[in-house]
């Protein structure tokens, strides 16, 4: 196995990636790598509420600012410095991928949905991540939880 100096985490903060979460954070202590972490917020589109637009600043502010708490909370979990925290808005993987190259990532970690139709095996971002990575990736299968 290879030895891994700086895994990226990315995360959806969707209640069933704690598996991924502590996965990450396993392969990092058992390398003595470095551990980053990164969530991306994908730019939300003009949308009209019949005839009228919607100014939809107020909710992406709103979507950067608990993204940002969820994403410090998480650094705290996990002690990881704030310079390796990324909140990026932007195409999710083209993000994670970006990323992963600027700071010289070797392993992504991500979680896995289940889902139906093309994206069936892997899930249309982690498939993404997978073939346009310039590092090892690490898709965790994250089952659906019950509600």
């Amino acid at each position: 196995m290879s030895s891994y100096t700086h895994v990226l985490l990315a995360t959806d903060f969707n209640e069933e990636t704690i598996e991924v979460v502590q996965r990450a954070r396993s392969i990092a202590d058992q390398n003595k790598s470095t551990l980053s972490v990164i969530h991306v917020i994908e730019p939300i589109s003009i949308a009209y509420a019949g005839e009228f637009p919607v100014d939809l600043g107020d909710i992406h502010r709103e979507l950067e600012k608990q993204a940002n708490l969820r994403l410090n909370q998480l650094a705290k979990e996990l002690s990881i410095p704030e310079a390796q925290c990324f909140l990026e808005i932007g195409l999710t993987e083209k993000e994670i991928l970006r990323v992963a190259d600027e700071e010289s990532i070797d392993l992504i970690v991500v979680g896995s949905h289940n889902k139906h139709g093309l994206s069936l095996l892997l899930g249309s971002t982690a498939n993404a991540i997978l073939h346009h990575a310039p590092c090892d990736v690490l898709a965790i299968r994250v089952p659906k939880i019950s509600k």
